[in-house]
């Protein structure tokens, strides 16, 4: 089945009657009544973590002034009331000291819809990080049983997109963090699980932070870090084992000491040389300033 590219799925239009980013219509007005912000509560499952407090602030004073335009969508629950679009604006109006806050009550959709739609809120608005999108996708998959095909059919996105997002997961937690704060972009850690562990991921994101390499630039990186052994320790002239183990060890300790590729070239007469790869002029003055330090 070929994957959407546009759109976000069925768009909230199908999934919830009012578009939660435009004022209610005059049609819909008998349906919004008012509610103690008391007993709203944040849906759990809500894709979203983190809210900027300065936004939240000037959103707040805006709210004092003309109060809330917009009611939010909710979901009656015993005595309370679930959040199903609209926290933000909850949110703001508590830090306004709005006490009574209007609402829609939508009881007919499921806790499956819910979920989508507080997704494809959040990414229509750009509001979500990385991470949390794919903290998303992998709750559709472990609580609904969703193959990343119907998670991408969804939200409107390819299956590649839902599955490397789904990736990000596998990082260091570490470097989830620097992705978090927008200190690296996804396409630096989607090219950071190249590495083999934890600490090399960590390493190598220190390493892209502090020189500002750009996404093709860590690919390079992470490529030559990868590659196989030099052919020049695979030579029939090394003949013995534990001697090229111990070129291979050397080259190891050279390559994490340095943040990058080392090769060492064994030549006859116990003669050689050392090469040290470098991915930008910044990486170079890094590495030449290192070797001064030796000394």
């Amino acid at each position: 089945m070929a994957a959407k590219k546009g759109g976000l799925g069925r768009g909230l239009g199908a999934l919830i009657k009012e578009d939660p980013v435009a004022v209610v219509s005059n049609d819909d007005q008998s349906k919004v009544f008012s509610v103690d912000i008391n007993k709203i509560t944040p849906n759990k499952s809500q894709p979203r973590k983190k809210f900027d407090e300065e936004s939240l602030e000037e959103l707040a004073e805006s709210i004092k002034g003309i109060g809330v335009i917009q009611p939010i969508t909710v979901k009656k629950n015993e005595d309370h009331y679930v959040i199903i679009a609209g926290e933000r604006r909850w949110r703001a109006a508590r830090k306004a000291g709005i006490t009574e806050i209007p609402v829609i009550v939508r009881d007919d959709i499921s806790d499956l819809e819910a979920l989508e739609i507080a997704l494809i809120e959040n990414i229509q608005r750009e509001d979500l990080n990385p991470l949390e999108e794919a903290l998303t996708y992998k709750k559709f998959a472990e609580e609904f049983n969703l193959n990343q095909e119907a998670i991408a059919e969804k939200v409107g996105k390819s299956r590649a997109a839902v599955a490397n997002s789904i990736r990000l997961l596998n990082l260091d937690k570490r470097v989830q963090t620097f992705l978090v704060e927008n200190r690296l972009s996804s396409g630096h850690c989607r090219a950071l699980l190249g590495l083999p562990n934890n600490d090399e991921q960590f390493e190598t994101a220190e390493l892209i932070i502090e020189e500002g390499l750009s996404v093709r630039q860590t690919e390079e990186l992470i490529k030559a870090k990868n590659e196989a052994v030099p052919e020049e320790v695979k030579k029939p002239s090394i003949k013995n084992p534990e001697e090229a183990r111990i070129y291979i060890s050397l080259m190891k300790d050279l390559k994490s000491i340095l943040g990058t590729k080392v090769n060492i070239k064994p030549k006859k007469n116990k003669k050689g040389r050392i090469e040290i790869e470098y991915y930008s002029d910044e990486d170079l003055d890094r590495i030449v300033t290192m070797i001064r330090q030796i000394h």
